[in-house]
């Protein structure tokens, strides 16, 4: 079995890799293809898992250690393939923080995902995103695509266009969630175990669980109640735990950019650094140092019980990409919290783990649970109301929700009905998405103006035309993509 992981020169993806090869699923993956268009993070990457594939060995995991490959050339990559996982950042970390500055500076929520900046991002991935669909369906037709990029849904929705229901989109937030209640009633309700039943439903990044049955018994009430319970909870502590009692849900971590947005603002503009700036420079010092410490051929294992900083020189790629990860983690949406990050919110398995059971699943039709982002109607169908998940949502809408996935596929599970204003929400983010998606599908400047105007957390024409005219400025993807819009 080949899996081909796009934007193979990423940061995350020795944690793939590593998934892949420890896994005691039954999966054999045969090799694994990177693949990215910047040569330097493609070699280091492939110079981290080198290493990594030594400690593997060592600990006794050498007969299950996948052959690696690595090209720039995406159709050798994908040719083949019986697995893509697509995690590319186009315009890299840089444009992470163009997306958020030209937000900021209009005094808006300057953010990867969440507002003007995620749809910066989706305007300027989806023509890439397509492309790759392209070539999928031309040399790997049978193929599953798993979309890692962010933003999730939109990106996921413009690549099913293409390749339909074998397209389907992953966050790791939303099963981060549920592991932490299990954790609270002693029951895997990933596995559901103990007939335990959830009902989770929104869009990527902007979702609720709002059910939790263990052995016919409704949990989620008396969790809301408890104090010392929300207290464990870290959606709970981000979005303020009257308010999750007064909703009568547990929210996405997300959603505490759309509850408390002036905080977040003030927070993210109080720093010196936004996100994107401190991983650009983060991940810039990082590939500099791995890349040498790639060429003098240091040891995996160097310097690891010296606690040989990114500075040193006889840390190996390994051992440098494993601290950068550490600090990476740990300072994930620091402008949410009041203090450090608490290691079992850290604990929550990443997106490698929901991928390698959705990939485990399909490949032996072992049945699995898992929160995905997918159609909110089966493609190739009517689009009738009654073929959807979401009644009130267009049928192509891509939606978060609970699915059971086998050797036949992913399968959407029915929700309990969409209360009011959760389906506002959704609506509201929807319409503004479907208008970005346009716009990039045929480049029309208008569509992006409108998509950006009315975000529902930018809600002006005014601020919509600014916002375009300093993406277009600031990115030359979009200023390439609307030129003749």
């Amino acid at each position: 079995m080949k899996l081909t992981i796009l934007g193979g020169g990423g940061f995350r993806v020795p944690l793939v890799y590593e998934a892949v090869a420890t896994a005691a699923t039954g999966l054999t993956v045969d090799e694994v293809a990177l693949h990215d268009v910047d040569p330097v993070r493609l070699r280091t990457i492939t110079a981290v898992i080198e290493g990594l594939a030594e400690r593997l060995r060592a600990e006794g995991h050498g007969a299950t250690l996948p052959r690696l490959t690595a090209t720039a050339d995406l159709r050798e990559a994908v040719t083949g393939a019986d697995f893509v996982f697509s995690a590319v950042r186009v315009g890299g970390a840089e444009a992470r923080t163009v997306d958020e500055r030209v937000a900021l500076g209009l005094g808006l929520l300057g953010q990867e995902t969440i507002g003007p900046g995620g749809l910066a991002y989706a305007l300027r991935t989806i023509p890439v995103a397509l492309e790759i669909a392209r070539m999928v369906a031309e040399v790997a037709p049978s193929a599953w695509v798993i979309n890692f990029t962010n933003p999730a849904g939109i990106v996921t929705e413009a690549m099913r266009t293409v390749l339909g229901d074998r397209a389907v989109g992953i966050c790791d937030t939303p099963i981060g969630l549920v592991r932490r209640v299990g954790r609270l009633l002693d029951v895997d309700l990933v596995a559901g175990e103990r007939e335990a039943r959830i009902d989770y439903v929104g869009l990527n990044h902007l979702g609720w669980l709002r059910s939790v049955t263990v052995d016919g018994a409704e949990r989620l009430p008396g969790l809301l109640a408890d104090d010392a319970a929300l207290e464990q909870i870290e959606e709970a502590r981000l979005v303020g735990k009257d308010w999750v009692r007064a909703d009568g849900a547990l929210p996405n971590e997300y959603l505490f950019y759309y509850l408390h947005t002036d905080d977040a603002i003030a927070r993210i503009t109080a720093s010196a650094t936004t996100r994107g700036e401190f991983l650009a420079k983060q991940q810039g010092d990082f590939y500099l140092a791995a890349a040498e410490a790639a060429g003098t051929g240091a040891d995996a294992d160097a310097g690891r019980d010296a606690g040989a900083g990114p500075g040193s020189c006889c840390a190996s790629p390994l051992q440098l990409w494993r601290e950068t990860l550490h600090e990476r983690e740990a300072t994930y949406m620091a402008e949410s919290r009041d203090e450090e990050r608490r290691q079992e919110d850290i604990a929550g398995g990443g997106y490698q783990e929901v991928a390698l059971r959705l990939m485990t699943a399909l490949a032996t039709g072992r049945s699995e649970r898992m929160i995905l982002d997918v159609g909110n109607s089966p493609a190739g169908g009517t689009g009738a109301p009654s073929e959807r998940i979401v009644p009130d949502l267009p049928a192509d809408a891509v939606i978060e929700v609970l699915c059971l996935v086998d050797g036949d596929g992913v399968h959407p599970q029915p929700v309990a009905p969409v209360e009011l204003g959760r389906l506002g929400m959704m609506a509201s983010l929807r319409a503004a998405e479907r208008k970005i998606l346009e716009a990039a599908m045929t480049g029309s400047r208008e569509a992006a103006w409108q998509g950006f105007a009315t975000h529902p957390l930018v809600s002006s024409p005014a601020l919509g035309q600014e916002l375009l005219e300093g993406y277009i400025a600031g990115h030359p993807q979009i200023a390439a993509l609307l030129a003749e819009g």
